[in-house]
């Protein structure tokens, strides 16, 4: 069977003198033509975070006439997200991030109608979100948000194009439980249960080369405008793996799981995928303490030892004085026990809380009953305590 898609939207009734010209190298194309640029401006795309990923994504779907585009996202720009998110500037560091967008969009193309979404994405408004778009976007980089997306999308019937990105390496795939052609299927089929907690590091931890959200991110626009006009053959089915150090692109078949239960409600996708670990939660649960408590210690010259559970390149970047680096996966293997003291109090902490609860977890399983850790991590340390420290 054919994979080819029917367009995904009806053409509009016309299009203006303006947009004739606009969108003359599309015009001249004839796969795309005036049926295809049609569709394109009656198509109404919901995009999920304007960060690494939908920062390219709203930028081409809007260059490329798409003409409603809706951006969700609750989030502020930072400093530390210019170097990928190429739709903020440094004028925009403070503003929420959904606003940012629209503004660079109007600049790229005032005939897109841009709809802000600057709540978080929940259980309860993801449905009467997604409901009047045509399309899905989901660039977003925790697994929580990723199951929701998914299960929305089934439950409403969309279609939706799915990026990710780590490092050098990426990832996309489309979507959609019940496609025309037959070939349907969701990211469970994929990924039937998320990771364990804390196996697989968010950008944020991990990093990622910025121009990565470029080659993603266009990938994903193809797909949405393939989807949209009926042309090529899309990539249900199919992953596209990409890694940017080998300049390699890698082609991966999926096939519908018959044991993936059918998706009849929304869930709560924190517990299900366990964002901390039932360990590390019950370890976290009164032992834990706050910066100005860290301070405290310091202030009083408490005898105690600092343990930074990050990876070396992150400890090169900030640290906390004092602190002795001993990554989160040497603790959970028990080689770094031996390093431990065992006759004063230890203190751990990572980037935000969430490696160190984990590590914390398994000093207590390892009988140091009372360690604790930094809630918040170097972060709040930083916010609450050090201002002059970076952040990243």
């Amino acid at each position: 069977m054919s994979g080819t898609l029917p367009p995904l939207v009806e053409p509009a009734a016309e299009l203006t003198k303006e947009e004739v010209a606009r969108y003359s190298r599309h015009l001249i194309i004839p796969d795309v033509g005036m049926d295809g640029q049609k569709r394109l401006k009656n198509a109404k795309v919901l995009v999920i975070g304007a960060g690494g990923l939908g920062s390219p994504a709203l930028l081409y779907l809007a260059a490329a006439g798409v003409g409603t585009l809706g951006v969700i996202d609750f989030d502020v720009v930072d400093e530390s997200n210019l170097q990928r998110q190429v739709i903020h500037g440094q004028s925009d560091v403070g503003k929420p991030k959904a606003v940012s967008a629209k503004e660079s969009i109007a600049e790229i193309n005032p005939f897109v109608d841009v709809i802000l979404h600057t709540e978080q994405l929940t259980t309860e408004n993801a449905l009467d979100v997604f409901r009047p778009y045509d399309l899905i976007l989901d660039g977003t980089d925790n697994f929580a948000t990723r199951y929701l997306v998914n299960d929305a999308a089934v439950i409403l019937d969309k279609p939706y194009v799915w990026g990710s990105i780590f490092r050098f390496e990426g990832q996309v795939s489309v979507f959609w439980e019940n496609a025309p052609n037959g070939r349907g299927l969701n990211y469970r089929d994929l990924y039937p249960e998320a990771p364990p907690p804390g196996m697989v590091p968010s950008c944020a931890e991990g990093g990622v080369l910025g121009v990565l959200c470029a080659s993603i991110g266009s990938i994903m626009v193809t797909e949405a405008i393939k989807l949209i006009t009926g042309i090529g053959e899309p990539l249900l089915g199919r992953l596209i793996s990409y890694d940017a150090l080998e300049m390699k692109y890698r082609e991966v078949k999926i096939r519908k799981d018959p044991e993936t239960p059918k998706i009849t409600e929304l869930i709560d996708y924190e517990a299900f995928c366990g964002v901390v670990s039932d360990d590390a939660q019950q370890a976290a649960s009164n032992h834990t303490i706050t910066p100005a408590e860290l301070k405290a210690k310091f202030d009083a010259g408490e005898n105690f030892e600092l343990i930074d559970v990050r990876e070396p390149h992150e400890y090169e970047i900030v640290n906390i004085k004092g602190a002795k680096l001993i990554p989160k996966d040497r603790i959970l293997s028990g080689e770094a026990l031996s390093e431990l003291p065992q006759d004063k109090p230890i203190v751990l902490h990572c980037k935000s809380g969430a490696r160190s609860a984990e590590a914390l977890a398994a000093l207590h399983r390892a009988g140091f009953k009372d360690a604790t850790h930094l809630g918040g991590g170097v972060l709040a340390w930083a916010k609450q305590i050090d201002p002059s420290l970076p952040t990243y």
